[in-house]
Order: C-alpha cells, then sequence, then structure tokens
C-alpha cells in the first residue's frame, strides 16, 4: 500500500499519514471497556440503550466490531487489548484480568459471554477468565461454534464437526 500511494498518489499518501498522526495523538482506551475512543466512555459504553447485564468480553476492537456489525448484540463489551500467550510473556496481567474481574462483579452484570477467538491462545484465554469468573458467581457462557451456514461437510475441518457434534442443540 505505501509503495503504491508513493508511486500514485502522494496526496493521498500525506492525508493518511496526517490521519494516523491525528489518530495517534486523540484515540484512547475507554474507561470502561478499554475499546479505542476519543472520549472518555466510547459510544457503546454510554448508550443508554444498552443491556448493562451482559458483558461480552472480546480480544480485540475489531472483534467488538464485528459482533456489532450482527445488530444482534444489544449488551455492553470488555476488550481485552490481546489474549493469553506465555511464550510471548503475555499473562493475565497484561491482558487486563483484574479490570475484567472487578467490572464484571459490579453488581449489575449477571451474565459473561466470553466470545476469545477459537485459537489455542484464545481458548487458554476462554478457560483462564471462565474459571475466574465462576468462582464469583456469575453465569458464563462461551460463543456457540459449529458448522458454518452454506459450507459443507465434507470441507469443515475435522475440529469443528467433533465441536459441532458436541455442542449441538
Amino acid at each position: 500500500m505505501a509503495l503504491h500511494l508513493l508511486q500514485h498518489d502522494r496526496d493521498g499518501a500525506r492525508r493518511i499519514a496526517a490521519a494516523l498522526d491525528a489518530a495517534v495523538a486523540n484515540v484512547r482506551h475507554c474507561r470502561r471497556c478499554h475499546t479505542f475512543t476519543e472520549r472518555e466512555l466510547c459510544s457503546i459504553c454510554s448508550s443508554a440503550g444498552r443491556d448493562a447485564r451482559l458483558l461480552c468480553v472480546v480480544e480485540t476492537p475489531a472483534d467488538q466490531a464485528a459482533l456489532e456489525r450482527t445488530g444482534s448484540y444489544r449488551g455492553l463489551y470488555f476488550v481485552l487489548m490481546g489474549r493469553l500467550s506465555p511464550l510471548d510473556g503475555i499473562g493475565p496481567n497484561e491482558i487486563g484480568a483484574r479490570a475484567l474481574l472487578e467490572r464484571a462483579t459490579d453488581g449489575v452484570v449477571e451474565e459473561v459471554i466470553v466470545a476469545t477467538n477459537f485459537t489455542v491462545e484464545g481458548e487458554a484465554t476462554a478457560h483462564l477468565l471462565s474459571q475466574a469468573l465462576k468462582s464469583r458467581g456469575l453465569r458464563i457462557t462461551r460463543l456457540a461454534r459449529g458448522v458454518p451456514i452454506g459450507s459443507e461437510l465434507e470441507y469443515v475441518d475435522l475440529g469443528t464437526i467433533a465441536h459441532a457434534l458436541v455442542d449441538r442443540r
């Protein structure tokens, strides 16, 4: 992209550079959910129309945005800004586990939806957080996983089929 802009659109490159500079200067983390925002509270946390009893835990702001695009979730979020990765030196403190526990035990949250990715690190993160949250008496759920709509079983990986069978309803 950089090479293309330098070769074909130097004004566009300058505009992107200025936009990135402005983002670095103005974007910060939401005080409640840790996503990116230009204000103290993001638009989701400050919305009166959201269900504060539901708290969805995601790894990144991009994951949060993907869930929001579905239009099917009306609760609040907590963005970890990462996932456990002991080999990279990323433990519970680096992903804000303590802040999540404080947020989830505010007396309003009733259910925590753990929506980490279905990778080895995401699963480890989900397990650690679920155990810590369950011990505090919260209802913990996990995003369902299974065969994607429109797919054919012969082309779906075996792990997905196995989880779809175990989690069938």
